[in-house]
C-alpha cells in the first residue's frame, strides 16, 4: 500500500526538470562570482612592478607588443567561451529524451578553418615577438657597464669602469644605455625590473646581458623571479634612476673612501666591533679594519662602504629611512642620519633570521652574531657615518 505522503512517480518526474534550471543558474552565478573575484584580485592601486606602466625603452617595446596580443587573446577567449556555453545549453540532453544524436565524421570546411585560423594567429604573434627578441639582444657600443651578481638572497652591483661596489640598489642615469652583465654565485636567479625591461636569468659561470635605458627618473622595484630557495620572495632590488648631474654626484661620492670615526666616540666603538665581528664577510673600502690576510671584498656579503647612500638594507627587504621622516637627503639618493630606521636595523643585527628566513649555517644568509646591546648601538652609530 502506498503512503499518502509519498509523491507519485509522475509528480516527482514532473518536479525534477523545474529544479534543474535553478541548479544551473546557481552554478552559473557561482562561476561568475569566482571569476570576478579572480579578476579583482589582480587589481592594485599601488603596483610598483606593473608591466603595463613602462618607464624604460625595453619595457615600453615589450608593452607595445603584449597589449595587442592580450586583446586578441581576450577576444578569442570570449568567442570560444560563448561557443562552448551555447553548445552546452542548446544541445544538452533533456529528461525523457532518449534519442542518440546523429553520428557524423566531421565537417571538412570547419576542420580546415579552425586549423588554419589559429595557425595564422600564431604566426601574427610569433613573427613580431621573435623580431623583438632578436633586436633587443643587441647591446649598444657606447654604454655604462654594470656587473650584476645574484646570491642567496641579495643582489650585488659593481661598476667596473670606476670600481664602485654596492648592493640592493642599482643606480643609473636617465636616457643612457646601461648594459648589465648578469651572473650568480650559487643557484639560478632571475633579474627583473618590470618597468624598465624584461627579465634575464642569473646562472653560475655564465654571463647574460640585459640593456636598460630608463626614460624617466625615479625609483623602480625589481624582484628575483626564479625560485632560489628559502627567502626567494624576499630577494628584492631597487633601480634608482637619476638625472645626469645627480648621477655624477652619486659617482663622486661613491669614490670617496670611508672615514674613520673619532676615537672615544660610540661610532669608533662600532668601528672596532665591525672589524672584530663583521669584517670577515663585509668590507669597508679604504678602512684598515681587516686582518692582512682577509681580502677587501669578501664576495659573500654586501660592501658597506657607503651604507647610508642607500635607502634599503637586508637585500632591499627593509627601508633604511623611516616613513615618518620628511628630511631630504644631502645627496641625490640616500638616507639622512636623522631619518635612520634604527629600530629595524638594530633588530636585524640582533637576530637577522627572525626578520628574513635564511640558513646561515650553510653560509646562506647573515648569521646571528650574539652581539650585546652595547655592540648593536655602537655598530648602528658607526654604520650611520658611512655616507
Amino acid at each position: 500500500m502506498t503512503s499518502e505522503h509519498t509523491p507519485e512517480p509522475a509528480v516527482a518526474e514532473r518536479d525534477a526538470p523545474s529544479r534543474r534550471p535553478r541548479r544551473v543558474r546557481r552554478g552559473a552565478l557561482a562561476a561568475v562570482a569566482a571569476g570576478a573575484l579572480v579578476a579583482l584580485g589582480g587589481c592594485a592601486k599601488d603596483a610598483p612592478q606593473d608591466v603595463f606602466q613602462p618607464s624604460g625603452e625595453g619595457a615600453r617595446r615589450i608593452n607595445d607588443l603584449q597589449v595587442p596580443v592580450f586583446i586578441a587573446a581576450g577576444v578569442v577567449g570570449v568567442l570560444v567561451a560563448i561557443a562552448v556555453i551555447t553548445v552546452i545549453l542548446r544541445f544538452r540532453r533533456r529528461p525523457g529524451d532518449e534519442r542518440v544524436p546523429a553520428q557524423i565524421h566531421g565537417n571538412t570546411v570547419l576542420e580546415v578553418g579552425w586549423t588554419i585560423l589559429p595557425a595564422l594567429i600564431l604566426v601574427c604573434v610569433a613573427v613580431p615577438t621573435v623580431a623583438l627578441v632578436i633586436d633587443m639582444a643587441d647591446t649598444p657600443d657606447e654604454a655604462i657597464e654594470v656587473d650584476v651578481v645574484g646570491q642567496q638572497w641579495w643582489w650585488e652591483f659593481t661598476y667596473p669602469e670606476n670600481g664602485i661596489i654596492t648592493s640592493g640598489e642599482l643606480v643609473i642615469p636617465v636616457d643612457t644605455d646601461v648594459v648589465l652583465n648578469i651572473t650568480s654565485r650559487d643557484v639560478v636567479h632571475s633579474f627583473w625590473v618590470p618597468r624598465l625591461n624584461g627579465k634575464r636569468d642569473a646562472a653560475p659561470n655564465r654571463i647574460h646581458q640585459l640593456t636598460l635605458r630608463a626614460e624617466e627618473t625615479g625609483e623602480f622595484w625589481g624582484q628575483c623571479t626564479e625560485f632560489c630557495g628559502l627567502s626567494h620572495a624576499n630577494m628584492r632590488l631597487r633601480a634608482v634612476v637619476l638625472s645626469q648631474a645627480d648621477y655624477q654626484t652619486w659617482v663622486e661620492n661613491q669614490l670617496k673612501p670611508a672615514e674613520v670615526p673619532e676615537e672615544g666616540t660610540s661610532a669608533f666603538a662600532g668601528y672596532e666591533a665591525f672589524g672584530q665581528r663583521c669584517a670577515s664577510c663585509h668590507s669597508i673600502t679604504g678602512q684598515p679594519i681587516q686582518p692582512a690576510d682577509v681580502p677587501l671584498v669578501s664576495g659573500v656579503a654586501p660592501n658597506l662602504t657607503h651604507f647610508m647612500s642607500r635607502t634599503t638594507f637586508a637585500g632591499a627587504m627593509y627601508d633604511l629611512k623611516r616613513e615618518d621622516c620628511a628630511v631630504e637627503p644631502e645627496l641625490p639618493t640616500g638616507t639622512p642620519v636623522e631619518c635612520l630606521n634604527r629600530q629595524d636595523l638594530e633588530a636585524w643585527l640582533r637576530d637577522p633570521s627572525s626578520l628574513k628566513p635564511m640558513v646561515p649555517g650553510d653560509q646562506r644568509g647573515m648569521p646571528t652574531l650574539g652581539l650585546t646591546e652595547a655592540d648593536i648601538t655602537a655598530l648602528v652609530d658607526y654604520l650611520s657615518t658611512l655616507k
